[in-house]
């Protein structure tokens, strides 16, 4: 009796241990700094060049290399606050927190202004990558995980979200900040995180209303495993809201990470069958995606590099 009470302890260590949430940094802005000359992040580098073909010079393809270092993000208003001074006075700026601060000395984080119109009407400003972070692209030729973005935007093997924690500044604002979201099917999910009427550092949170922490009130379900593609959660962008009621002019504030806590899709683990190497699904399925990926980035940050050269030349005449 007493080897039986051991074993359904230890039986349900193993199951409360198999459904706790585990916590993983979907961003994190400090490590997004500029570490090149021309102002890009080593780590998420990509080099579109290669879908521009033939005809343009070393310097035009240049361009064509960029980064989710943090001056490279934008800030866009919505059409109707989308006035050129407010375009122009509206962006992101790698901001260092000192030294001697009590939280994050030393870091650098992501600062964003925005220039709202002045007149009584609700706006929004989008902070958005400089291009959409890639859920597949491999870090190089004989990498075939596609991890280079984990942790820079994108967290795999996501199941049921507890919560997303996300660590800003705040200056008294009473401006509402929100996080986009796409999951692996395509779907968008914006989630408000709270107001900015704060000063100094907070984390702000949001927490799933329908999340059951404890296994015995679930609803227990199966679902198949192979060949369903892994779940996952991959950064669009922030939103940054302006009420009617509200004045215009500018908003700053400051990002230093997000942090999401969630259910594993699918628990670690070796199969007796290795269904990957007998079958190959999930392997061809995200080679696709892959592909998808890269032909639809590449294509937008050719023509973006080349508005670029446009503009820069325009300003010389």
């Amino acid at each position: 009796m007493k080897r039986f009470g051991i074993l359904l302890g230890i039986m349900l260590i193993v199951v409360s241990f198999s459904v706790s949430a585990v916590e993983s940094v979907l961003i994190d802005f400090s490590t997004l700094t500029a570490d090149m000359e021309d102002g890009n992040n080593t780590a998420t580098l990509v080099d579109f060049s290669s879908k521009a073909g033939v005809g343009y010079t070393d310097e035009e393809k240049k361009l064509m290399m960029t980064s989710l270092a943090i001056e490279k993000w934008n800030v866009i208003l919505n059409s109707s606050a989308r006035t050129v001074i407010n375009q122009k006075l509206s962006y992101t700026k790698a901001s260092p927190v000192k030294a001697d601060a009590l939280k994050f000395g030393g870091d650098t984080v992501m600062g964003i202004r925005v220039h709202f119109p002045q007149d009584p009407f609700n706006a929004y400003a989008m902070v958005k990558p400089p291009f959409e972070i890639p859920a597949y692209m491999q870090k190089d030729e004989a990498d075939t995980s596609g991890s280079k973005f984990d942790g820079y935007g994108v967290i795999k093997n996501v199941g049921t979200i507890k919560s997303i924690a996300m660590n800003v500044y705040g200056s008294n604002f009473t401006n509402g900040l929100g996080i986009i979201l796409k999951d692996q099917d395509g779907n968008e999910r914006n989630v408000f995180m709270d107001y900015l009427d704060f000063k100094g550092w907070r984390e702000l949170g949001w927490s799933n209303p329908v999340y059951i922490d404890d296994i015995r009130n679930r609803e227990l379900k199966k679902f198949p495993l192979y060949p369903r593609t892994t779940p996952m959660r991959q950064l669009i962008g922030f939103i940054i809201y302006k009420d009617a009621a509200e004045a215009g002019g500018d908003v700053i504030t400051y990002i230093k990470d997000v942090k999401l806590i969630y259910d594993l899709a699918v628990l670690p683990g070796v199969d007796d069958i290795d269904n990957e190497g007998l079958w190959g699904i999930l392997g061809k399925r995200e080679e696709a995606r892959r592909t998808s990926e890269w032909s639809k980035l590449g294509e937008m940050q050719v023509l973006r590099a080349l508005e670029d050269k446009l503009i820069d030349k325009g300003a010389t005449e």
